[in-house]
């Protein structure tokens, strides 16, 4: 076990346990994440209470890419990086950045990526960017989405219940490598999350059952995972 595996299995409780009380957490689909190899995790990003949440609801380390600026705060960023987040320079180049970001995969890892590129204001997900496309087709390793709802409503004086939804691996057959796949790809993933968001919200309007299922990625996707799930 290494630094950051060892971080997550305190990290998880001393971080996401209070986050999973204060939220009425409930988690589907986390049986879908295979417990091994690299593979690329596309969230969807409302509030500061997603990271907990996602760290909580994951089988696994997530690798978080966090904004420069969050690792530069003293404390908080020192409390990233114990964790396994690296930094990302938003709005130029960040070649170190994108080298991590392909390297975590090929290691073995699981990297989370907030797809949209930062929190979204509206309560809906928005436009995916191009970075988890881009390493996924580069690294030819699988994509899972998992989108949360209801952190968007949150607040200490009205606390609202959250979830999170687990997609299926996805696969991007026979794109190209470039700007032209990266763009195809990233729309499947946008799609992917919105359909996972739209079911958590209708799910909650149906009184959150618990036993619910996740949809199915589209069939032309789905990645035929050869690692171990378990």
């Amino acid at each position: 076990m290494n630094s950051v595996d060892f971080n997550w299995v305190w990290g998880r409780w001393v971080m996401g346990g209070p986050t999973a009380l204060l939220t009425a957490l409930r988690v589907y689909g986390k049986d879908r994440v295979p417990r091994r190899g690299g593979l690329v995790v596309a969230l969807n990003h409302f509030s500061w209470l997603d990271i907990p949440a996602y760290g909580w609801a994951t089988p696994r380390p997530i690798y978080y890419l966090a904004k420069a600026e969050a690792h530069a705060v003293p404390v908080a960023g020192a409390y990233l990086r114990l964790f396994g987040s690296f930094a990302v320079r938003r709005g130029e180049s960040d070649r170190e950045a994108v080298r991590r970001m392909r390297e975590v995969v090929r290691d073995g890892h699981m990297l989370g990526v907030f797809a949209e590129g930062t929190r979204q204001r509206s309560g809906v997900p928005g436009p995916v960017q191009p970075g988890a496309a881009m390493v996924a087709l580069n690294e030819d390793v699988p994509v899972i989405c998992a989108a949360i709802h209801g952190s968007q409503h949150w607040k200490a004086t009205r606390p609202t219940a959250v979830s999170i939804a687990w997609g299926e691996p996805i696969r991007f057959r026979d794109l190209p490598r470039g700007s032209q796949g990266y763009r195809q790809a990233s729309g499947e993933i946008e799609a992917e999350l919105y359909r996972l968001w739209s079911w958590l919200r209708d799910l909650h309007e149906a009184g959150r059952p618990r036993d619910a299922v996740p949809p199915r990625a589209p069939e032309a996707l789905r990645a035929a995972v050869t690692v171990p799930y378990r």
